[in-house]
């Protein structure tokens, strides 16, 4: 264990005995003759005392002297021991946050009983919710792009630099043998297209890269937009001078956070290399200006780009809020599987806020109303290579209206799955100035909720279950009227 970590727990069981003995600092200070700053710090996790002054500290407080150096910490500690212990601290990413290690220790050391109360709470809803440690670093990133709203000029200008080195048109669609051949040239990679197909476990894989002969394995199976955006990514890993990294996709696990930070900046390059920032806005100015909704626009963005759906609906996620100032936006991708009644969000995305539909409600079913599902239950229906579809999705319970693009294509790795990806914009003053098609007719209104058991739309024809959350939760609130006003009554 880290030094620093053996002086906390040494620290805070001093403290505990401390308080048990109803001892001020300044009373232990007295009773042994160590000055209250240097105690102080000793609690703090700053200072280990010597052998000595250990002795004299167990003699005072009348304790034994192994007890008070053992790394034992009582129930009441336990878990903020475990929690110092298992480095936890490190594998946080705190440092993305502006936050020193130093700072979180500081706050364990000041107030112990209700970080451990804090800590415990935390555990359990994570247990609850079925949260790991992937989870967890997943959701750090969330925040992390939700803080800079979704855009980083860093990695735009070195994908601006990248083109320029390489003399990579930007001004046209990036193709993979253009990004083949340097990654050959320039990185020295072997492109292996057969050896994935012979291992039926790694039907899910896309790409593994084997670093030691800088092989790629891709499948063989995949796309000229889903290669080319694998080509981009390793050169980006290479560019960005990026060590600590992922070497399949999709992941199959993460070791650190370091692993998914850089795989999101190196997802990220991709998606700035095969979608230029310059390129998107002409095609985005076009777009808006149109008085009637054009639904042909964004699969034909998909096909001019070389992009799959979510790499463009990723991208506007990109550009909107910092090139058109429409911040408030969500991106959500679901999952469905052919036959069944089961939709999954795999993936989401908030700016500004949290906004409805979000996937924090487990066990219920979403709203069939969504446009996100809609178009999963058309392709399943029709089996077209992609459906798309658009629509204004109101929320009477908070007056909030969304203007909603979503697509729908098949998994290219899971037979008879399918998936969508939607690009939610909030309807305020900001859009209505921007999107010239806003009032067009073609786009259907829906009144919605986020799941049938919180929703409060009467009759609705494709409810799942009924709303007995909301009715508990409305039972609750007329309970409390009654109550407050017996209070009044009899006060």
């Amino acid at each position: 264990m880290e030094e620093d970590y053996i002086k906390l727990i040494f620290g805070l069981k001093l403290k505990q005995v401390r308080t048990k003995k109803k001892l001020s600092l300044f009373g232990l200070s007295k009773l042994t003759g160590l000055s209250k700053s240097y105690l102080n710090e000793i609690e703090k996790g700053k200072k280990y005392p010597k052998t000595d002054k250990i002795a004299l500290l167990a003699e005072k407080l009348e304790v034994p002297y192994d007890s008070l150096v053992s790394l034992k910490l009582d129930k009441n500690l336990a878990p903020v021991g475990e929690l110092l212990q298992s480095k936890v601290f490190k594998e946080l990413p705190l440092e993305l946050f502006g936050i020193k290690e130093s700072d979180l220790i500081d706050i364990v050391a000041n107030a112990p009983t209700k970080v451990n109360a804090f800590i415990s709470t935390i555990i359990e809803i994570a247990k609850h919710y079925n949260f790991g440690k992937e989870n967890f670093y997943l959701a750090s990133l969330r925040s992390f792009q939700e803080a800079s709203n979704n855009f980083f000029p860093d990695l735009e200008e070195s994908v601006l630099q990248f083109a320029k080195a390489y003399q990579v048109d930007l001004n046209g669609s990036v193709s993979s043998a253009e990004l083949e051949e340097i990654l050959v040239e320039e990185y020295g990679y072997t492109i292996n297209n057969e050896e994935l197909t012979k291992y039926k476990e790694l039907d899910n894989l896309r790409s593994m890269f084997i670093p030691k002969t800088k092989t790629l394995l891709v499948a063989k199976h995949i796309d000229e937009a889903q290669r080319t955006f694998i080509y981009a990514k390793e050169i980006g890993y290479h560019f960005l001078n990026i060590d600590e990294r992922l070497y399949t996709f999709t992941w199959i696990k993460f070791n650190n956070f370091d692993q998914v930070l850089n795989n999101f900046y190196a997802s990220y390059f991709a998606g700035a290399l095969v979608i230029p920032r310059d390129l998107i806005k002409k095609h985005i100015d076009s777009f808006l200006a149109k008085s009637k909704f054009d639904k042909t626009f964004l699969t034909g963005l998909k096909n001019y780009y070389n992009a799959s759906p979510e790499s463009l609906y990723q991208r506007l996620t990109n550009i909107l809020p910092n090139d058109y100032h429409l911040e408030n936006l969500f991106f959500l991708r679901l999952s469905h599987k052919r036959d069944s009644n089961r939709f999954d969000i795999t993936k989401e995305l908030h700016l500004t806020h949290h906004h409805s539909p979000h996937g924090n409600e487990t066990n219920e079913k979403y709203c069939r109303r969504w446009v996100s599902i809609r178009v999963l239950q058309e392709i399943a229906k029709t089996g077209e290579e992609h459906h798309m579809d658009v629509q204004v999705s109101h929320y009477p319970n908070d007056g909030l209206s969304y203007l909603i693009f979503s697509s729908a294509t098949a998994d290219p790795f899971k037979k008879d799955e399918y998936r969508s990806v939607s690009l939610g914009l909030l309807i305020n003053a900001e859009l209505k100035k921007k999107v010239a098609f806003l009032d067009d007719p073609v786009i259907k209104t829906y009144d919605v909720g986020v799941t049938c058991e919180r929703c409060s739309i009467a009759n609705c024809e494709v409810r799942q279950v009924q709303p007995i959350i909301l009715k508990r939760q409305e039972r609750n609130m007329k309970t409390e009227n009654v109550v407050e006003e017996l209070q009044k009554k009899f006060s």
